[in-house]
């Protein structure tokens, strides 16, 4: 168990009333933590609170506006003290046919996966820090954000820029004089959650479910990792390794931009996956 991770800490959750975040409340509570879920989704939360039976706390959130995420925290401070556990996941996925058209989908995508991440750093970290004791901030990004595949061009930014901001946090925390507070960057694999569950009524063979997922980020904070790259079941490490990779591989060998998906390289890709 990690060390902010015991009985009568606390833990904040966005986008907690469904998915990966409604998993990440099942364990915190499994570890008698007292724990908050924030949702924009006023029925949801209530949903979520009856089948976690009345054991905790919520509130309703728009992560891309400021003022509702430092509620929030002022909130959260109120009802339970020091946040040990910050877990920003609210997330959407903002369809978009190209990068240069839909101009408010693109704002709409980014309001909500990345400056809700920012909104949430700059809410809680400061009271965290205060506190002087062992915290973690833990970030949800994506692997489309490492391998930005061609399709959900907004969202592959989005994610891509959770990333390097969740790094800049991680490295920021270290040059603090005694920081007991550490940022983790969560990637999770082919998961089946709600924004999955839309487009597609059943869990396909090779998705994850949420559970897995958290299972496996809790077993990378025994680490202490920062990047917690979870697999799923169609996409076992080494593919993964190998994809992002190639990707890194574009710019220090000149290829084509996302070379992977440019015909011209589809024979040494193919032989590079075989290696």
């Amino acid at each position: 168990m990690t060390q902010w991770m015991k009985p009568g800490n606390n833990a904040v959750i966005t986008g907690g009333a469904s998915g990966i975040g409604l998993a990440a409340a099942r364990r915190f509570l499994a570890a008698d933590m007292q724990v908050l879920i924030a949702d924009i989704d006023e029925e949801a939360l209530h949903q979520a609170r009856q089948d976690l039976g009345g054991q905790i706390l919520t509130h309703v959130c728009d992560v891309s506006r400021y003022d509702d995420v430092e509620a929030l925290q002022k909130y959260a401070a109120e009802q339970m003290g020091v946040t040990h556990c910050l877990m920003n996941n609210a997330g959407a996925g903002v369809r978009t046919s190209s990068p240069w058209e839909e101009l408010g989908s693109w704002k709409k995508q980014i309001d909500i996966n990345l400056w809700g991440i920012i909104h949430g750093c700059h809410a809680f970290l400061p009271s965290m820090l205060e506190a002087q004791l062992r915290c973690a901030v833990i970030n949800t990004g994506s692997k489309q954000g490492l391998t930005n595949p061609p399709g959900n061009y907004a969202y592959n930014m989005s994610k891509s820029a959770v990333k390097a901001y969740t790094e800049s946090v991680a490295h920021a925390l270290r040059q603090e004089e005694d920081c007991k507070v550490t940022a983790h960057l969560l990637i999770p694999g082919f998961t089946y959650t709600g924004m999955i569950a839309r487009f597609v009524p059943e869990k396909p063979a090779g998705a994850w479910l949420p559970e897995q997922a958290i299972d496996y980020m809790l077993s990378a904070l025994e680490r202490n990792a920062f990047y917690i790259l979870c697999p799923d079941n169609d996409t076992p490490r080494e593919l993964d390794e190998k994809r992002i990779q190639w990707g890194v591989d574009d710019l220090l060998q000149d290829r084509s931009a996302l070379s992977r998906w440019d015909p011209a390289y589809k024979g040494s890709y193919d032989a590079f996956l075989s290696k």
